[in-house]
């Protein structure tokens, strides 16, 4: 284990950690987390570029 921490020692880390931000604000933290890596990753590889939008959407005719 990094750190020379082993599972006793993680388990009361992420005990105090829940204990001092609480359950919803924990979850909110992982969230805000995960966009960002899924954020970086769309920039790292090039995702973030617009791809045409008119192949994706099917056209329908206005009725009238």
């Amino acid at each position: 284990m990094p750190f020379g921490l082993g599972w006793p020692e993680l388990i009361i880390v992420l005990v105090i950690v829940l204990v001092i931000f609480g359950a919803s604000r924990l979850a909110d933290i992982g969230g805000s987390l995960g966009k960002g890596i899924r954020e970086f990753k769309k920039g790292a590889t090039g995702e973030d570029e617009k791809k045409p939008e008119a192949a994706s959407e099917p056209k329908t005719e206005a009725k009238g």
